[in-house]
This record gives C-alpha cells, sequence and structure tokens, in this order.
C-alpha cells in the first residue's frame, strides 16, 4: 500500500473522493493543483443565463461550470437541453436537482470516456443547425467542441464562468511537496492542466532533482490526454482508468 495518496482537484470537488480514498483505507491528501476563482466580471455569465429558453443546447465543460452557472440561477428553465462530457458532470448537475429522470442530458454514450470527441459523437449534430448553442466554460481551454458544433452549422456561443490557476508557490506548499517527493505515493490526475502545474511547481522547489523525483510517482489518471501529457513530462508510472470515480477506486484498489 503506498505512504499517501495524494487528491489533486480542485478543492471543492476533492472531498468526495479523499473520503472514498480514506474509506478503503489509504492515507489520502488534498492537495489542489487547481485553484477555482469567479470571474472578475459575472455580467456576461449573467446575461448568457438569462436566455437559457432561447438555447437548443447548453454544454457544460466541467464541474466547476456547472457550480459557477447555477450560483447566478434560481431554477433551470424546462425544456432546455443540457450536455456534459462526464461523469463528475453529471454528479455536479444531480447535486442542482438535474438528473436524466426531470431533465435531457446528453453526455458521451460509453461513460469511460469523457472527452468533448464522445460527446459530440452523442449529439445529434444536423438537428442544431442554424440553432443557438451555449458553452459554459472556464478561461482557456480546449476549442473542439466549439469549433465542431460551428462546422455543424450551429450558432455557437461561449462564456467564462471561472477562472483557473495553479496555486501561488508559498513555504507550506514547497515543505508539502518536497516531504510527496521524498517518498514514492499514489497522485490521483484528472486534468492535464493540473499535472503541467505540478511539473513547473517541482521544478522550481528542486531544479537538480525534482523531475526525476516526480518520474518516481505513479500517475492514476481518468483519460487518454493526460496520460499524453505525462509521458511528454517524462512520466511513466501511470494507470489509465477511464472516466468517473469508481473507476479510480478500482484501481487504486488494484495497487496493494
Amino acid at each position: 500500500m503506498p505512504e499517501t495518496v495524494v487528491i489533486t482537484r480542485p478543492r471543492a470537488q476533492a472531498g468526495p473522493l479523499a473520503q472514498a480514498v480514506a474509506a478503503l483505507g489509504f492515507d489520502a491528501e488534498v492537495l489542489p493543483l487547481l485553484e477555482i476563482s469567479p470571474v472578475a466580471d459575472p455580467a456576461p455569465l449573467r446575461a448568457a443565463l438569462a436566455e437559457l429558453s432561447d438555447y437548443a443546447l447548453v454544454a457544460f465543460v466541467s464541474p466547476n461550470a456547472i457550480d459557477a452557472a447555477f450560483a447566478q440561477l434560481a431554477a433551470w428553465p424546462q425544456g432546455v437541453p443540457l450536455a456534459v462530457v462526464g461523469e463528475g458532470s453529471k454528479t455536479a448537475l444531480a447535486g442542482h436537482g438535474l438528473t436524466d429522470a426531470n431533465a435531457t442530458i446528453h453526455a458521451p454514450r460509453d461513460s469511460a470516456h469523457s472527452d468533448s470527441e464522445h460527446l459530440l459523437a452523442s449529439l445529434d449534430l444536423a438537428a442544431l443547425a442554424g440553432r443557438r448553442v451555449l458553452i459554459v466554460r472556464g478561461d482557456g481551454g480546449r476549442e473542439l467542441l466549439a469549433d465542431s458544433l460551428r462546422a455543424a452549422g450551429a450558432r455557437v456561443e461561449t462564456v467564462t464562468a471561472y477562472r483557473r490557476s495553479v496555486p501561488e508557490l508559498t513555504p507550506e506548499l514547497a515543505l508539502r511537496l518536497d516531504a510527496l517527493l521524498a517518498r514514492p505515493n499514489v497522485w490521483i490526475i484528472t486534468s492535464s492542466e493540473a499535472l503541467r502545474g505540478l511539473a513547473g511547481l517541482v521544478d522550481r522547489i528542486d531544479p537538480a532533482g525534482g523531475p526525476r523525483r516526480l518520474r518516481e510517482q505513479h500517475l492514476i489518471v481518468p483519460h487518454a490526454r493526460i496520460a499524453e501529457t505525462a509521458r511528454a513530462l517524462g512520466m511513466d508510472r501511470i494507470t489509465l482508468t477511464g472516466s468517473g470515480d469508481a473507476r479510480l477506486l478500482a484501481a487504486l484498489q488494484s495497487q496493494e
């Protein structure tokens, strides 16, 4: 059993997974590698949400996008379809009272694959031609979903609901990272951006030995794109699980 299982999700989403890891008998440590903060000006988000009934589809790129949007909503308008890319986002919607039982929620047909490519494959793109589609997302990120919907003829609008940033390298964070890198651990990494941020932080605290120490850690990741990022950073101790906490936990148990 590893010394520690490091949960690197943003703090708002880390708790349930950390509790599930601890319930399996592992030592879970929450170390958010992305900080989520509100947009400086929420007016564009509020304006887009005020017109929800006019959209043929509203797509959310992450649980953070859902939480940020629903913080501005009294209720979801009946009959407006939603789209999400993964199981975490479906769980976030359920937390706001929306499930397959009371709403039309489009998601990848295979729950093991949480990405824009598989979401697009589940949509009737021809039916969206000429119609308004809203994508609620964080700052930056991939353009594949928006570009593909536009190519299919949809009138795509995007709105930023939150900001993402790598945490500031404080003395406390430097000490925590140094201690974690001093021994083999398992890191649950659910974002390529977070992994790149981790590599940058490690390089700053230990330019000479940090990259080597990071390569000695074992990563559990839910998506092939994150695994590709890890390999590009020189890491090869990688377990690819597919989307969903159940798969992450099953992979963790297999490490015992």
